[in-house]
This record gives C-alpha cells, structure tokens and sequence, in this order.
C-alpha cells in the first residue's frame, strides 16, 4: 500500500487568528513610551529624596531619559538577536526583564544603582520594541500589515497622555509608587507566551530558511530609509518637546493651559495615523507632501504670536507627524524580507530613537546662533521643507526590489 502523500507546502503563512495577537503586540509596543513619560511627574519628589547625593540634579533626569538612549544604542543587537534567536521568544524574555529591571528602584536605595536598573530597562526595551515590530511584518502583509503599523503610533501617542497622568495619580503616595506599574510586564509576557504564533518564512524562502548567515545584511538597501527616520524622528518629538517652552515665552504660566494645548497635539498626531490607515496610495510617494505639511507647521510655530495661532501651528504640524511616523515605518518593513526583518527593524528602531534623544540638543544648538527657540524651530522648518523638494523627484524612482517574495500571510 502506498505510502500517504505528505501535504504540499505552503507558500506563506497566514497571519493569526483572532485579534488578541495584534492587542498584545500594540501593548508591547508601548511599554518603550511609559518608561518615558510615567517617571515625568515625580522627578521632583526623587530629587528632594536625593538631594544629598553627589550629582544629583544631573543624575535624576537620567533615570528618565538614559532607557531612550539604552534602546537607540542596542535595538540593532537586539534585531540580530531576534533573527537568531526568534521573535517570539525573545519577546517573552525580553517583556520578563523589563517588568523586573523597571519595578528594581522599589527596593534600591542608592541613586546609581536606580541609574544602573533603568539602562537594563532601556535594553529589555531595545528588545521588545524590535520583537514587536518585527512581529507585526511577519504576521501581516499589505494594507492590513500597514493599518496595524499606523495603529502602533496611535497606541503609541495616546498612550503617553495617558501614561502621564496615571504616573502624576500614583505619584502622590510617593515617588516610588509609580515603578509598580512596570509589573504589567509579567502579565503582558504570559499572555505573549500563550496566544502569539511562531512566525514562519515561506517554503520558498530558500535563504531565509537557510539562516542570516547565508547572505550579509542589505546595509545600503536600509541606509537611506534609516537616516531619513533619524531626521523624522527630530521632526516628530520637537512638539511633545518644546511646546511648553513655546508657551511660557508666549507669557503662559498655567500648567493647565500647557497641558491642555499639548493634549490638542497630541489628539493631532493619533488623527494622521488614522487618516494614514486611510490612503490608499505608497507611503514612498507621499513623504515629500508629509514633510511640506511639517515643515509648514514649524513655520507657523516660529512666527506665533499668540496661543490659538501657536496651537493651530502645532495641530499641522502634528497631522503630519503622525502621517510621518507610520510611513517611514512601513516604508523600512517594505524594503525587508523574512530573514532580514529583526535586523532591520532593530536599525530603524534604533534611527528613530537616536533622533528623539537629538532632538533637544539640535533645537537647543539652534537657539543661540538664531536668537531664540521660536526661530530656532522656523529654521527647522525651513529645513524640512527643502527635503520634502529632495525627496519629490527621488519618488519617482522605481521601488527597492527585494531579491524574493517577503513570506507573510494575507
């Protein structure tokens, strides 16, 4: 009797069911941001606590921001530990260390090693950040792969409003209180280990199956897509960064009207993403529009002079970048194929966030020479729309082929 025919293999596999791997995958994408901004409104009751330490005053801002610049530094390991390793499992690891390192200053009592915890949480977020994103190119394809890469960004933006209030409530029981938070990465990481699939490349996917050793990694093929993401990421984070600075030299004292005007952004920037979700056409072409559309906001902001005005000029400006973030992003995944993509996206991870820990320093450099951040964020402008006319006639280039079909599902 004839032994039964084996089952022919598959072309590609089909992104998961259900939509509780896309939830876990948008959470995990925003544990990065609540490093970032639940510390914010302690930090003065931490100073206070450590006033008798030597360097204090520059040290606990650094638990803050040194997270940011631990994952722009160590994201393209962590991709190559994802191509390596595997997604899936890295992901679950990596979220376990996070919620560790992240709830340590519960029990330290020295301000380094505070220090030293909060660089450990900047790697485990190198990681999941990677692992997340590399995930998403693995399990989706097409405009559904590029819906839940924009509804990254909106997860991403509406949570850090949300993240700083929860941070300034736990706040008022004590400095300490809002590190308790980081204990949702255990939560996180036990349903990632349950409900996320392995990822698998095509049957076809000779090299891919064969190993990242088979082939180098396409250097010149992400080097443009991750210098212009280092400059993106300066336009996006210059509103959440500067805007309160903006205000005060507008004569604006309350916290509330600065808070108030930041939110309005911030709503700003989750529209673009969801009319991102929206377009039909290639994010390629479309970068020089999002780009003028910035630079026009900046140009606005710089000759404000008065709130409402300030506030329409951010609104712009915000509507761009969350069109930005998401096509830059897409754009990377599309020039990635299955045996790439942790190291890629590990790259553009690490560009986006060395843009965020620059940002200040390019506007803060600019403030001298030009007589004042107002001016300093119009030349920024200026800047930005001059690319958006360099890149207008690159878009009419042919697209980067990859050298085979990228293997994910529908």
């Amino acid at each position: 009797m004839p032994a039964p025919a084996s089952p022919p293999a598959r072309d590609h596999v089909g992104p998961p069911a259900g939509r509780l791997p896309a939830v876990l995958l948008m959470a995990g994408s925003c544990l990065p941001v609540l490093g970032a901004v639940l510390l914010a409104p302690v930090l003065p009751r931490m100073q206070d606590h450590f006033e008798g330490v030597a360097g204090s005053a520059a040290l606990v801002p650094l638990v803050l921001t040194v997270p940011a610049l631990s994952l722009a530094l160590l994201a393209p390991f962590a991709g190559a530990v994802v191509d390596r390793l595997g997604r899936k499992r890295l992901l679950v690891v990596a979220t376990v260390l996070y919620a560790l390192f992240g709830t340590a200053p519960l029990w330290l009592d020295s301000l380094h090693t505070i220090l030293a915890s909060r660089v450990l949480v900047g790697v485990a977020e190198a990681a999941v950040m990677t692992a997340c994103t590399t995930l998403i190119g693995d399990y989706y394809t097409g405009r559904v792969r590029d819906r839940y890469l924009a509804l990254q960004t909106m997860c991403a933006s509406a949570s850090a409003t949300v993240f700083f209030v929860v941070g300034g409530a736990l706040g008022s029981a004590g400095w300490r209180a809002p590190f308790w938070l980081y204990a949702v990465g255990l939560l996180l990481a036990l349903a990632m280990a349950r409900a996320l699939p392995d990822p698998q490349p095509s049957a076809g996917d000779g090299q891919a199956r064969a190993g990242t050793e088979a082939r180098p990694f396409p250097v010149r093929r992400m080097a443009g897509i991750c210098l212009l993401t280092v400059f993106g990421a300066v336009v996006f984070y210059t509103v959440p960064v500067e805007m309160s600075y903006l205000l005060d030299d507008l004569g604006v004292g309350s916290t509330g009207v600065i808070g108030a005007a930041t939110a309005i952004a911030s709503a700003a920037t989750v529209a673009g993403s969801v009319v991102f979700t929206r377009l039909t056409d290639s994010p390629r072409r479309r970068l020089p529009a999002v780009f003028l559309l910035c630079g026009a906001g900046f140009l606005l902001m710089g000759f404000a002079d008065s709130v409402p005005l300030l506030v329409a000029a951010a609104v712009v400006n915000c509507v761009g970048t969350g069109l930005l973030l998401p096509s830059l992003l897409t754009l990377a995944m599309s020039r990635l194929d299955f045996a790439d993509r942790g190291r890629g996206t590990g790259l553009w991870t690490s560009a986006f966030f060395l843009g965020q820990f620059l940002c200040p320093l390019v506007l803060l450099g600019g403030q001298g020479p030009l007589g004042g951040l107002a001016t300093a964020v119009a030349a920024l402008g200026l800047v930005t729309l001059l690319l958006a006319g360099v890149l207008l006639p690159l878009t009419r280039r042919p697209p980067v082929a990859l050298p085979h079909p990228a293997p994910e599902g529908a």
